[in-house]
């Protein structure tokens, strides 16, 4: 019953128009994918997801892209998929053809018990829930507020 709250919530929050992926299929094909986390900076450091990038949300600058192709397959997630929806939606009109929202985020990932990993790269259960109405979407991981 969860799950089905979650999604009626983000389908009412995201475009319609913006690609999105499952975690199931990112996870099946992560090799393929450049992968962009649209959280904070200290969201990212606490944990994210193996060899993403930070590009960031309110700081978020198309300079971070600059040595990413516009035809490179890249998925952006955030802790949802509500930040994530954003930002994808600013590269694909920036010419990003590929790029797609992984549709639950981070949470979801490690709600699958997909690994995470710390700012050194080593795998972890941490994860920075934003606040603690979204940390209620976690159902693993450790809840790290503040680093």
């Amino acid at each position: 019953m969860q799950w089905l709250f979650k999604r009626i919530f983000l389908r009412n929050f995201l475009r319609k128009d913006t690609p999105v992926i499952s975690i199931d299929d990112a996870f099946a094909q992560k090799h393929n994918y450049i992968f962009l986390d649209a959280r904070e900076r200290n969201e990212f450091e606490i944990s994210h997801i193996k060899s993403a990038a930070y590009v960031g949300f309110e700081d978020f600058n198309m300079m971070r892209l600059k040595n990413i192709k516009k035809d490179e397959q890249i998925i952006v997630y955030c802790s949802v998929g509500l930040r994530s929806d954003r930002i994808t939606r600013k590269l694909i009109d920036a010419g990003y053809v590929n790029a797609k929202n992984l549709y639950g985020g981070i949470f979801e990932w490690l709600n699958k018990d997909f690994e995470i990993v710390d700012v050194q790269e080593m795998e972890t259960k941490n994860i920075h829930p934003f606040n603690k109405k979204f940390g209620a979407w976690l159902n693993k991981g450790i809840k790290v507020y503040n680093k």
